[in-house]
């Protein structure tokens, strides 16, 4: 594999007069996580639709797994695994009558596919309900049976559109879990979603898009320290404490929530956070605590789109 799996330039689509991609250029390492992030309506699944061959573009490049999504497309698509916002399962069927459906449409030889389900079954813990109807599936098992479907090609780069809209906490984890172990094998992981912290946990790199352009790329730390606003909450034992620190501390401000506490700007690494206190223990002020806070991504999504996040932290 290349050592960039997913590349686009210039890449544009637009229906009619509404342009939904105006001109992205985006770059994914191979063996990460990187996830698109933006409101409803931002383009994101059209993104994915392009990258997975499933729609085309107007404009621009692209290159999955080193092939083209335009003239490549057999290859990209034998290289790739797509799991949508909805499991597409077949409830009629159950759960080990499902993947095997999908290795039996691989043609995977009879043995090695039995061999495959087995283990799908096992690592995706499905072996207990491998014989019922996928209808008396919870909706947490029904992603994992979907992604155990895609994983029955053994795809190196997985797309997955917002996998855990509608799960409970405990099959968010789960799915969390799974996307984890799937990297440490090597395999890439698009993902788009719509809990920041679903990306800020599982992503190495995130992009934000808003009205089709990209407003912002980076680590999730980059994209935190891109808007500012980082500092630390000092709270001391009483008021004769407070003021002899905030005259040594000449840039703080007293906390609206808490008269015992003062912030003071800081980029909250353990340099400046030591310098700060041998500062106020140099002129014998005892701190009774301390607390680093630092922007989340609910803040920078509202930053960079001007809207809050209707999911943001749900879990």
């Amino acid at each position: 594999m290349t050592s960039s799996a997913i590349a686009a330039s210039g890449l544009r689509k637009a229906y009619k007069d509404k342009v939904v991609l105006d001109g992205i250029d985006l770059e994914v390492a191979a063996g990460t996580v990187f996830s698109l992030l933006g409101p409803n309506g931002a383009g994101k699944t059209t993104t994915v639709n392009v990258l997975t061959t499933l729609m085309k573009a107007d404009g621009g490049t692209v290159r999955v797994a080193g092939h083209d999504v335009a003239t490549e497309t057999k290859a990209v698509r034998a290289a790739i695994g797509v799991t949508g916002q909805f499991a597409a399962v077949d409830e009629l069927l159950t759960g080990q009558e499902n993947l095997q459906l999908m290795a039996d449409l691989k043609r995977i030889e009879s043995a090695e596919g039995k061999r495959i389900v087995a283990e799908l079954l096992e690592r995706f813990d499905l072996t207990q309900s491998a014989q019922k109807m996928v209808a008396t599936y919870s909706g947490g098992m029904r992603r994992k049976l979907d992604l155990a479907m895609t994983l029955v090609g053994k795809p190196r780069i997985i797309f997955l559109d917002e996998p855990t809209t509608g799960l409970d906490p405990r099959s968010r984890r789960t799915m969390w879990d799974i996307i984890r172990q799937l990297v440490t094998e090597g395999v890439t992981i698009f993902l788009t979603t719509q809990y920041l912290d679903e990306a800020d946990r599982l992503a190495d790199r995130i992009a934000v898009l808003d009205q089709g352009k990209l407003v912002a790329q980076g680590t999730p730390a980059e994209l935190k320290r891109l808007i500012g606003g980082s500092h630390v909450r000092l709270r001391f034992a009483g008021d004769a404490e407070l003021d002899a620190a905030q005259q040594v501390l000449t840039d703080s401000t007293r906390d609206s929530e808490d008269d015992l506490t003062l912030r003071i700007p800081s980029d909250g690494r353990a340099k400046s956070v030591r310098e700060l206190l041998d500062q106020l223990d140099a002129h014998s002020i005892d701190v009774e605590e301390f607390s680093v806070h630092t922007p989340d991504l609910d803040d920078v999504f509202l930053s960079l789109t001007g809207r809050t996040n209707p999911k943001v932290n749900a879990s």
